[in-house]
């Protein structure tokens, strides 16, 4: 018997008034690559106000835009055996600490060895409504960023969840090290980010491109870097990289925004790590408070730069 197609919508937000279509459910991280929505909504399995929709359509604040997204055409996902640190867990939710190098999400190329196929393994199976690509994760992190991630047990979690991204319910607390050290103790990056013009695997800050904010502290400065706390207000693509590297001071390691640049640490990945969420319980009301400790490698580097 195949897996039951999953059905999601959306409410069109005023701040995404005149947006395409197709960026916007890219952006919503919930149905698949680029070309996979533009083939569904060919498929007219996408519609607006219960009309069919098409890829370059602009919304209108208000709109229900709707999609049924049909059984993976990706080998069977198998559960898998991974260790995970769970931070928080209760009947609707947990909170997992990734490690970095963990892919988040099943794609070509990486069918196994994902946190999907470590919650598929933890629950003996997947949900009967949630989109067995994705088991309920509500946000992303890159394969090499640490840190929180927030994982919905039902399909009412998942939306409820997602909706507290959305409208910037969430308190998201990264740490991250950078080369240089920024002029200021504090400041905040207003930036629109957007696919870059050449390099289409890469985000960057561009006319055009989506809102984004990030608010930034430095908690310590060394000789040739500089630790910060961050505070994205937003949820781009690749956002702290992208800003951090838009005002000089890109993330230690990163391999796609920090080209070339060197510090006398041991880092094999770039040095971010999301460190807090905090927001109130969808269901309880409760005040969830999650913290994930540095991990190993960040806190050898920062030991390392104190020392000088």
């Amino acid at each position: 018997m195949s897996d039951p197609s999953v059905h999601h919508e959306w409410r069109v937000a005023p701040e995404d008034e005149k947006r395409r279509l197709d960026h916007f459910l890219v952006d919503a991280a919930v149905l698949g690559s680029r070309s996979q929505i533009r083939k569904m909504i060919a498929d007219g399995l996408v519609r607006l106000d219960g009309q069919p929709a098409k890829a370059g359509e602009r919304l209108r604040a208000g709109q229900l835009i709707t999609a049924e997204r049909q059984p993976s055409r990706l080998p069977t996902l198998e559960p898998e055996a991974i260790d995970l640190r769970v931070l928080y867990e209760d009947e609707r939710m947990l909170a997992v600490d990734k490690p970095a190098g963990l892919v988040v999400h099943p794609a070509p190329g990486h069918a196994s060895g994902t946190l999907v196929n470590a919650l598929l393994h933890r629950w003996g199976g997947g949900r009967a409504d949630l989109d067995p690509e994705r088991c309920g994760i509500v946000h992303r992190l890159d394969k090499d960023t640490s840190g929180v991630i927030l994982v919905a047990k039902d399909l009412e979690t998942h939306e409820a969840l997602s909706r507290l991204f959305h409208d910037r319910q969430v308190r998201k607390q990264y740490t991250a090290l950078v080369y240089g050290s920024p002029r200021f103790g504090s400041d905040e990056i207003d930036a629109p980010i957007g696919r870059h013009r050449t390099d289409r695997k890469k985000m960057a800050v561009r006319t055009g491109g989506r809102p984004a904010v990030t608010h930034y502290e430095v908690y310590e400065r060394y000789r040739g870097a500089a630790l910060l706390r961050l505070y994205p207000l937003t949820g781009r693509t690749h956002q702290i990289r992208v800003h951090l590297a838009s005002i000089g001071h890109p993330v230690v390691a990163d391999p796609v925004y920090g080209r070339g640049r060197r510090l006398p640490v041991s880092m094999d990945r770039q040095a971010l790590h999301a460190e807090r969420l905090h927001f109130e319980h969808p269901h309880s009301g409760e005040e969830i408070k999650l913290h994930s400790p540095w991990p190993a490698d960040l806190a050898a580097a920062v030991a390392a730069l104190r020392e000088g």
